[in-house]
């Protein structure tokens, strides 16, 4: 089955930390990543998918996070 996740962080380190731990559990970037001001709290956030082939059946109880 192919998942897919939306990664989104504030435009610090902590973003490309979290695509980069992603990337070393074998998720691959898919698409471009999104730059986009939040209003609300004033500041930059970035966002990029992901996408990994793994065994199994789709179910939507499946934590993305823990493939």
């Amino acid at each position: 089955m192919k998942l897919y996740r939306f990664l989104s962080e504030d435009d610090t380190s902590a973003f490309c930390h979290k695509v980069t731990a992603a990337l070393n559990k074998g998720w691959e970037l898919h698409g471009t990543p999104t730059y986009a001001f939040d209003v609300a709290r004033g500041v930059m956030r970035c966002g990029q998918s992901v996408v990994k082939d793994v065994p199994g059946i789709y179910a939507p109880d499946i934590k993305l996070s823990e493939h």
